[in-house]
């Protein structure tokens, strides 16, 4: 799980003096899961894990807390659940703000490691607090309206 996550404000696609910019390490590093959620590399396999397998962990402000192995470990159709809480850390912005993650595999079958652009399928949610007083929200749709049959 290489590449990273990047998050821009103030209306910007480039950096200028009046934007800001957080860029990561790494999506595990992110969900603070470093060696790619695998205590097996993590320890150079001298750890107490026996073989490179991804490790579920959660904690109060990010974690993996589910992993669906269809195919076995670092293989196709690997399913990621993590979560990553900035309560400690906000991002402030004041009028918009986009966030980014560059998914980054291994090229397969080749002596030196290199990295592959992958084209993974990831979903966010985003919450956002805001200082009253404000506009009244549109009324929310009850549950039935959302029902998919």
């Amino acid at each position: 799980m290489a590449g990273g996550a990047k998050a821009r404000s103030n209306s910007s696609s480039t950096a200028t003096a009046n934007s800001r910019t957080i860029c990561g390490t790494g999506t595990e590093d992110y969900f603070c899961g470093a060696y790619n959620f695998d205590p097996y590399v993590a320890h150079s396999g001298k750890g107490p894990a026996q073989q490179s397998r991804y490790q579920e962990f959660t904690t109060p402000y990010a974690g993996l807390p589910q992993v669906i192995r269809p195919d076995g470990v670092y293989k196709s159709q690997q399913r990621f659940g993590m979560y990553r809480w900035h309560i400690p850390d906000p991002v402030r912005f004041k009028n918009d703000l986009r966030v980014t993650i560059q998914a980054l595999g291994w090229l397969p079958g080749i002596k030196e490691l290199k990295y592959l652009p992958l084209q993974d399928d990831i979903a966010s949610v985003a919450f956002w607090y805001q200082t009253l007083p404000t506009a009244p929200f549109p009324k929310l749709a009850g549950p039935d309206y959302l029902e998919i049959g």
